[in-house]
């Protein structure tokens, strides 16, 4: 179930195998945005960057974009900043800095491309002119295996000289990059697809039979009009409308709202069950109307074949609570984080609505909060819906589960069953405040009795589920690794 069917429509007709490869610039292509901004910001923040580094830093960067400094001379002028600093904890500082901010970033419909051209057999590689520091944790998230990018001096005792590795991979570099992968694993360039958002690429653009101009920029888009280049723009990442803002401030009061359009039901019927389960219903409904989310789900008919059940989802967003209740509808409790409790008025209204709010660093603690829901399945036949990864994720990989939910389900005597989340990071990712409209896909699985478990055989159950998730989601355990190669001889590093 690949999301963005428009997007990758086109690679799926395409022939399978390695010859074809797939080229992708990485700042404006495959993340909104730059990368380099996020470093510069998070090093100001850190105060690595005196204030005379930082007007130094923007003066080359700003006679780079005037013309009046070649790249090489812009890079090297950068990288006097990092001379005595240890690689490896620069690159820590990569992976730091993807998880907390350009994770985020990353273009869902770049992302659908990506695994589209993976699924196919091609050759993906980066081609950028950033640095692996910037560049490789999110190849590795994506399965990327191949990245050429700008790479820095390293002097023996692993820090950076001050210098930068020639050729740089900028322009004309760009086309070293996608020759040496003709030479390695001998691509075709007249089949191969380049992806990119700058004019500063149109020599690879043009060296490739298949040149796919994404998010350019005004001179690009010019060029690709004239030359009846195909182009594409992707909306949901970088730029925000009002209605962007609008809708998510408008959504926790939908809430609230939804809770309060209960009580009438409550009060004239005695029945707080029936009360909360037009609340969830009217939420779902509401919430998902504000969004603009759309949910594409397969096998449906597992959300109702067994219940009391335990139903566990993989976590992305906290679109995840919208998803949830839109699937389950009515006699369920949930299981969050005790953080919840200081949300002004929300905190209150999901604990109103039997949502059990735990300490996640007590496991003891969190097992003794979650005992009353062994009976309200029991006893009242509810349902519980909670996430095994504790949390949620900055990125669609899949996280460690947690065993709270399965010994529940075990002690209630239900079954477990999967609610597979693909891409709810689309709508709103981790880390970001706005929700963008969007289509979820869902896959929800067959149950999973939990007859015959015990506590001795529980992780066996756990990473058979978890199995089932993988595979699901296409994810490899663990993540193919990124690896940097030289433009210039094609060595590995």
């Amino acid at each position: 179930m690949l999301p963005h069917q428009d997007v990758v429509a086109e690679i799926l007709e395409l022939p399978d195998g390695p010859e074809i490869g797939a080229l992708f610039d990485f700042d404006g292509t495959i993340i909104s945005g730059y990368s380099a901004t996020a470093f510069i910001q998070e090093q100001i923040k850190r105060g690595n960057l005196s204030v005379r580094e930082l007007v130094e830093l923007i003066g080359a960067m700003a006679s780079f974009g005037l013309g009046q400094l070649g790249f090489s001379a812009m890079m090297i002028a950068n990288a006097q900043f990092l001379r005595g600093i240890r690689e490896d904890s620069y690159a820590n500082f990569g992976e730091e800095l993807f998880h907390s901010h350009i994770a985020r970033q990353i273009y869902p419909e770049s992302r659908a491309l990506i695994d589209a051209h993976l699924q196919k057999g091609h050759t993906v590689a980066i081609i950028s002119s950033a640095t692996p520091y910037q560049v490789v944790p999110a190849a590795r998230e994506l399965e990327i295996e191949h990245v050429l990018c700008t790479e820095l001096e390293v002097d023996d005792k692993g820090q950076f000289t001050g210098g930068v590795v020639r050729p740089t991979v900028f322009g004309p570099g760009k086309v070293t990059a996608a020759e040496s992968l003709v030479t390695e694993f001998g691509i075709d360039l007249d089949k191969s697809f380049f992806y990119s958002d700058s004019d500063d690429d149109i020599q690879l653009l043009e060296r490739v039979g298949n040149p796919r101009p994404l998010n350019p920029n005004s001179r690009l888009q010019d060029i690709a009009e004239r030359r009846g280049w195909p182009v594409r723009r992707f909306g949901s990442r970088g730029f925000t409308s009002p209605s962007d803002w609008l809708r998510s401030l408008i959504l926790p009061a939908s809430l609230v709202g939804s809770f309060f359009a209960g009580l009438p039901i409550w009060a004239l019927t005695g029945s707080r069950r029936d009360a909360i389960n037009f609340s969830v219903s009217v939420f779902a409904d509401v919430a998902s109307a504000i969004i603009g989310l759309n949910l594409r789900v397969e096998g449906e008919h597992h959300l109702w074949s067994r219940r009391p059940a335990v139903f566990i989802f993989n976590h992305q967003s906290n679109v995840d609570l919208v998803v949830m209740a839109r699937l389950l509808r009515r006699d369920i409790s949930g299981v969050g984080k005790q953080e919840i409790r200081d949300m002004p008025v929300v905190g209150k209204v999901l604990e109103a609505c039997g949502v059990v709010l735990i300490d996640r660093k007590n496991t003891a603690s969190a097992i003794e909060q979650m005992t009353p829901l062994v009976d309200a399945m029991r006893v009242g036949g509810k349902s519980v819906a909670m996430s095994p990864e504790g949390t949620r994720s900055a990125t669609p990989t899949l996280a460690r589960f947690k065993k709270g939910a399965f010994h529940l389900a075990m002690q209630a005597g239900v079954p477990i069953v999967p609610v597979v989340i693909h891409n709810s990071g689309d709508v709103q990712p981790k880390g970001d405040l706005l929700y963008h409209p969007g289509t979820v896909n869902v896959e929800v699985l067959p149950p999973v009795e939990t007859d015959g478990w015990s506590v001795e055989t529980i992780d066996e159950h756990v990473a058979t589920v978890r199995g089932m998730y993988l595979e699901a989601l296409g994810q490899d355990e663990p993540p193919r690794p990124a690896v940097v190669r030289r433009t210039a001889s094609g060595e590995t590093e």
